[in-house]
């Protein structure tokens, strides 16, 4: 098990020392080439650089990279107080096929509480900012204090090169295929957990997102499918794994096809961590009328 790093809330250092081992060891905004000004020294820079991984089947992007790019639910930074996700929705306008880089502007925070936060921003082409190609919107919670005067930290991005050759998503975050045809990751590591000891967002939106494509595409019959809706409810957190992903994909209307989804935490009494439920669009080749 992972220490929680509210157990070092009275010790600075110590504390300062091991957001920093977590947060610069974070898979999910290294890998994505999310760079977070509330955290990182340097340059404020709110673009990703769009990879052939970050795509689906038709060309068009996949919800996860957005969802880590603008997680939303501010409630502060990690320097503020220890975030936890509550709710997390997005909307997708326009696949994005042609789209090299995007950004994430408007960035707002509707209602700050005591406990409770609600966010919302959208996110654009970065070399064409009138078009838009998400909304994105949020709700989070304030679970612990942490210590005053905490600093900022370098940013230890990933450098990671546009390939042919690249893994999937699902791959380079650990996610697998068991036998049983269902969908998982395995126990919790701790470049894929929050500095709370808990399985991070990231992970969660790629493995839910995977999940969804491949229930969608064994109802269609084919995976060129766009994600138009998604939305996350985070139950609890995931605090030990393998987690399992289970699901059920029914059809809509218009080539439409709904998918609903559950998380669950095998090693905590399979305690169900994550809600998720989509909506996808099936996507016609170039060339059909």
């Amino acid at each position: 098990m992972l220490r929680d790093i509210r157990e070092l809330k009275d010790d600075p250092t110590a504390y300062q020392a091991e957001l920093r081992r977590r947060w610069t060891g974070l898979l999910s905004y290294r890998y994505i080439g999310r760079n977070h000004g509330a955290m990182n020294t340097g340059p404020e820079d709110n673009t990703v650089t769009l990879r052939r991984d970050m795509r689906n089947a038709a060309g068009g992007l996949l919800v996860a990279p957005l969802s880590i790019s603008a997680p939303e639910g501010s409630v502060g930074s990690d320097l503020e107080t220890v975030p936890n996700p509550v709710i997390h929705s997005c909307q997708i306008l326009d696949g994005a096929r042609d789209v090299r880089r995007i950004e994430v502007v408007e960035s707002q925070v509707l209602h700050s509480g005591t406990r409770m936060g609600y966010s919302r921003s959208k996110i654009v082409d970065a070399d064409d900012p009138d078009r838009v190609i998400a909304f994105m919107e949020g709700q989070g919670v304030r679970i612990g204090a942490v210590p005053e005067g905490l600093e900022k930290m370098p940013e230890d991005r990933l450098e990671i090169v546009d390939s042919p050759d690249l893994p999937p998503l699902w791959e380079a975050f650990g996610a697998f295929r068991r036998a049983d045809g269902r969908w998982a990751l395995p126990e919790l590591q701790v470049e894929l957990a929050s500095p709370d000891a808990a399985l991070h967002i990231g992970p969660q939106h790629v493995l839910l997102e995977t999940a969804a494509i491949d229930l969608a595409a064994a109802l269609t019959g084919t995976d060129r499918l766009q994600m138009e809706t998604w939305h996350v409810m985070f139950l609890a957190r995931g605090k030990a794994g393998p987690f399992r992903a289970e699901g059920e994909a029914v059809h809509g209307t218009g080539g439409r096809v709904g998918v609903r989804l559950t998380l669950h935490d095998e090693g905590n009494e399979d305690r169900r961590v994550t809600s998720a439920s989509a909506v996808l669009k099936v996507v016609p080749p170039a060339d059909s009328p």
